[in-house]
């Protein structure tokens, strides 16, 4: 079986944990059986790995999220890179053909296209593999997986079938409604569409070609940028005539606010926090080394990041996107393929920086015209190479940088520093990369 998992938006509505470049589905919110916490991907991919070890999974994702992706499930997972953001069809339209042409994928194979960030349980992977299996026996091009609403809910766009059989034909789509259509559309056996859909490759193939002209995976994305913005409902879904759904009526959540949310965390605090015993049905999630005390609370979510800190009423927090939409102010932290950042302080002329870079990682061999840098390494021992000279790092060393200096860092252990940058214009914009030098047989092992 094959999947693309949609990875994509900003996810503002879980500030301050959630950036442009930190989406929702990176957050680590889940407590594993270990007592360690995973994210959104990290557990969506984890359950299929479990339900089908042999399944092949594709991430469809924003060059900004790569780094991201890397650091939490590694440098081997496939993945498809939109060069910039052209909504739902265009995303999938590339990923397809990227099966086909770089993965080598025929094109009677199914495929099945999930968004990353739903809350589900095994059953909803057992489901995802009947409706590839649907795909293939090809009564239907498209086959949707219809979820049995629970409520009249205004965010979900909602598909009619013809009967109310576990698989039946579509007889139509209806948009996001108010309040009483959705409930109108729940008595007549509507469903709530959750963006899951399966095909046979051949058939997203002739719609990429049909469609946005695309002739192979080179040339598609050669010209990613001129394509009109379009969700594959409005471009695909609702056009085809040879469409079924299938019910689905196990657990899923979309986690796209903090109020459900908190609904799908297992404990009422992660991090440093305390309720007092007159605290009722609130969530902390505090990503700050200072511990937050919360007294007298009802009904709600408190959340604290180098980005901000949130403090609301859990229903009052599904409307957060306006306001966050008006702050304007450097991202504090993301995580990178090597490891991750957190920026400590920042004035006009200087930038402070708790660099993080796990074992047997290392950064780009780069320069900076424009700005100074001194490493202080706080624990953990790696290897700098400074204009081509490497030498042996550990807790306590000074590096010193100069504008134009080429320099890189590798990690032997997981390796801390605090990195300055001293500049009348620091820019993540400022960076030259070149390279890799040769570094010793003993760093290349790692």
């Amino acid at each position: 079986m094959h999947i693309i998992l949609l990875s994509g938006g900003s996810g503002k509505r879980l500030w301050p944990l959630s950036n442009d470049i930190r989406s929702k589905q990176f957050i680590r919110f889940f407590k594993r059986e270990d007592g360690e916490y995973e994210s959104m991907v990290q557990r969506m991919y984890r359950q299929i790995r479990e339900v089908d070890p042999q399944a092949h999974v594709t991430i469809a994702t924003s060059k900004a999220q790569v780094s991201s992706i890397h650091n939490q499930l590694g440098s081997e997972v496939s993945v498809c890179v939109e060069p910039c953001r052209r909504d739902t069809f265009p995303a999938i339209a590339l990923a397809s053909v990227y099966l086909h042409d770089v993965k080598k994928v025929s094109k009677s194979e199914s495929v099945v296209v999930c968004p990353v960030d739903p809350y589900v349980e095994k059953d909803y992977f057992a489901a995802v593999k009947k409706l590839g299996v649907l795909a293939a026996q090809g009564e239907a091009n498209l086959v949707l997986m219809g979820m049995e609403p629970t409520y009249p809910s205004e965010k979900y766009g909602y598909v009619i079938p013809e009967t109310r059989e576990t698989v039946s034909r579509v007889a139509t789509f209806r948009e996001k409604p108010d309040r009483e259509s959705a409930a109108r559309y729940i008595r007549q056996g509507a469903l709530w569409n959750g963006g899951v859909f399966a095909y046979k490759l051949g058939y997203m193939l002739e719609k990429a070609h049909e469609l946005l002209e695309a002739e192979n995976y080179e040339d598609l994305l050669s010209r990613y940028d001129t394509l009109h913005r379009i969700s594959f409902d409005y471009a695909v879904a609702e056009k085809e005539k040879r469409i079924s759904v299938m019910r689905f009526d196990g657990d899923w959540k979309d986690l796209g606010t903090w109020n459900t949310l908190t609904e799908a965390m297992e404990e009422s605090c992660v991090g440093r926090a305390m309720l007092n015993e007159t605290c009722e049905n609130v969530h902390v999630v505090n990503e700050l080394d200072v511990p937050v005390l919360c007294m007298g609370l009802k009904d709600m979510v408190v959340s604290a990041s180098p980005e901000g800190i949130l403090v609301s009423d859990k229903v009052q927090s599904s409307y957060i996107k306006p306001f966050v939409d008006e702050i304007d102010q450097q991202i504090m932290f993301a995580e990178k393929s090597w490891g991750s950042f957190r920026v400590l302080d920042a004035t006009d002329e200087s930038l402070t920086i708790k660099v993080t870079l796990n074992p047997g990682n290392k950064m780009n061999y780069h320069s900076h015209e424009r700005r100074d840098e001194v490493w202080n390494v706080i624990s953990g021992r790696g290897r700098s190479v400074i204009d081509g000279v490497e030498k042996q790092i550990r807790a306590g060393d000074v590096l010193r940088m100069k504008a134009g200096s080429r320099h890189m860092v590798f990690a032997d252990t997981e390796l801390k520093i605090i990195e300055i940058q001293i500049g009348k214009e620091i820019s993540v914009s400022d960076k030259r990369k070149y390279d890799q030098p040769l570094l010793t047989a003993a760093a290349k092992s790692h």
